[in-house]
């Protein structure tokens, strides 16, 4: 149980790719990120969005877990 927190947003496309590139340096679990594009077309620039997975504290702590994951 929990919710995707969003961490990163750009509209610049090579911003976006360092980014990543740092993430995967970090080795963050890539399980725990979602990366959403967000088509603006003719009347928005496109966006680029990341977020990482947030464990709800509540539930996590049912289960003897830590919580935190990335």
């Amino acid at each position: 149980m929990g919710r995707w927190e969003v961490v990163f947003e750009t509209q610049d496309r090579a911003e976006f790719g360092a980014h990543l590139r740092r993430l995967q340096e970090a080795r963050i679990d890539g399980s725990m990120i979602r990366i959403d594009t967000l088509c603006g077309r003719l009347v928005h620039q496109t966006t680029y969005r990341l977020s990482r997975f947030v464990t709800d504290p509540a539930h996590e702590s049912a289960r003897g877990g830590s919580g935190q994951r990335c």
